[in-house]
């Protein structure tokens, strides 16, 4: 099962770090937060990414391109027939990764859109934003798709109370897709997506669509939306002082979402 990484914003409200790189590579504890949040897919066996550039994407293609020189012990032979070793065997070298450039202006649908012809034969994806972590189960959350057998169950967060608000019936259907609240509580989409292939009935070859619109509208009045409800840990990264919260959880040693080994 594919993992499907939005990539692309530009992240305005983390100036301070995004008018140099795209949010996704903004780091953590050294290591840009799309690679704890492939690390957080990787634990559950997931190691096939499809990530959806935009905004200095460039600099994501980079990233991957030198990941072994970045983060291994190099011997360099220089004679005539020059070789390399890398030395340390990390985990990430299972990983297959395609970068997909979906525009640098595209809103989030379209970049889903963009990328079906990269899911191959598969019936079922896993989709998130590259900009938040949480000690999600995923596994669980796959297993409650299948179950409740609609075309999207996105993962349920306690948040900061200035984000949209779901409305959960009966059957963990979702009833309304609030973007703005008045009021705090209840639970917010924190991404972690579980899509069957039916999804792309939903979204237009429209590049001004954004997923949490019209596609998220027309799954609730289908009753085709659900939730996994997620109590634990999740924390965006969409300001300066959200930055500083990540790394200094992870630099003190407590930062939940590290569910690998």
């Amino acid at each position: 099962m594919k993992v499907v990484i939005l990539c692309g914003g530009k992240g305005t409200r983390l100036r301070e770090e995004t008018e140099y790189r795209p949010k996704p590579m903004v780091p953590i504890g050294g290591m840009p937060i799309l690679w704890h949040i492939m690390k957080i897919y990787a634990s559950h066996g997931h190691q096939e990414f499809i990530l959806c550039l935009g905004y200095k994407g460039e600099m994501i293609k980079d990233f991957f391109r030198n990941y072994l020189w970045a983060t291994s012990d190099i011997t360099l032979e220089l004679g005539r027939e020059n070789a390399v070793t890398f030395h340390d065997r990390a985990d990430e070298l299972e990983w297959k990764v395609t970068l997909a450039d979906t525009g640098e202006n595209s809103m989030t649908a379209y970049r889903v859109k963009r990328i079906e012809k990269y899911l191959g034969s598969d019936g079922t994806f896993l989709l998130t934003y590259g900009d938040g972590v949480g000690d999600v189960d995923i596994s669980a959350s796959v297993a409650f798709h299948r179950q409740h057998g609609r075309a999207c169950t996105l993962t349920g967060v306690h948040p900061p109370g200035r984000f949209g608000e779901l409305g959960i019936g009966r059957d963990s259907a979702v009833t309304h897709f609030n973007e703005k609240p008045q009021a705090e509580g209840g639970y917010i989409n924190g991404g972690y997506m579980v899509c069957d292939r039916r999804l792309f009935d939903y979204l237009s070859d429209d590049p001004a669509m954004m997923l949490e619109r019209g596609p998220m509208e027309s799954l609730v009045k289908a009753r085709d939306l659900s939730v996994f409800r997620h109590d634990g840990f999740w924390q965006p990264m969409d300001t300066y002082q959200e930055y500083m919260l990540l790394n200094t959880m992870w630099i003190e040693g407590k930062a939940p979402w590290k569910v690998w080994a």
